[in-house]
């Protein structure tokens, strides 16, 4: 009797978003869970999105610099692992707040936290399970010409600048602009023809 072998599908880091799902503008930041200042603009990110409600869309993607912190790799993957628990961002944060705390037990006294259930947690970060999604952020990164952390894109175009509130709501604002534009443009398209 030949077994099936049983499909599971991995939510992938590309396909996690925070905010209104139809939000004009999508924000991605390249981050690593043991950096100070992915740490400290992950407050910014979290004002911008309540300040931007309804108009923006979060996306990180993990970058770990894994030369200078050993443990942001096994972080990533525990990310990853709480998002097929549907608890990402509950882990996303618990992470940063805990950055220098991301040993192996510890990250699984954190997905307790994050409310993820998946009782193969421990087991999924051992084996690596989600390492192909971390290494595939990895790469886009890379392939994207980022080289340290954070790093942000707002709708595809790289984000020049200090990640500041002030600095990421100019760029947004700017973003918004052009997406308003857009579809006017299209409309008078339509009327004429």
């Amino acid at each position: 009797m030949a077994f099936k072998k049983e499909e599971i599908e991995i939510i992938e880091p590309k396909d996690i978003f925070v905010g209104d799902k139809d939000a004009p503008v999508t924000l991605m930041e390249f981050g690593d869970y043991e950096s100070e200042a992915c740490a400290k603009v992950n407050e910014v990110v979290r004002q911008l999105l309540e300040e931007y409600e309804g108009k923006i869309r979060l996306n990180f993607r993990h970058f770990p610099l894994t030369k200078i912190h050993q443990r942001s790799l096994k972080a990533s993957e525990a990310a990853v692992a709480a998002a097929q628990d549907g608890k990402f961002w509950e882990m996303h944060n618990i992470l940063f707040a805990n950055r220098r705390n991301l040993g192996t037990t510890s990250l699984k006294l954190h997905s307790k936290e994050a409310g993820v259930s998946n009782k193969k947690f421990l087991d999924d970060l051992v084996n690596a399970t989600f390492g192909w999604q971390v290494q595939g952020d990895l790469k886009e990164g890379i392939n994207r010409g980022v080289k340290d952390v954070p790093a942000f894109f707002i709708n595809d175009e790289p984000f020049v600048g200090k990640p500041t509130f002030e600095n990421l709501s100019k760029a947004i604002d700017a973003a918004l602009k052009k997406t308003k534009k857009k579809p006017a443009a299209k409309s008078t398209a339509k009327q004429r023809a």
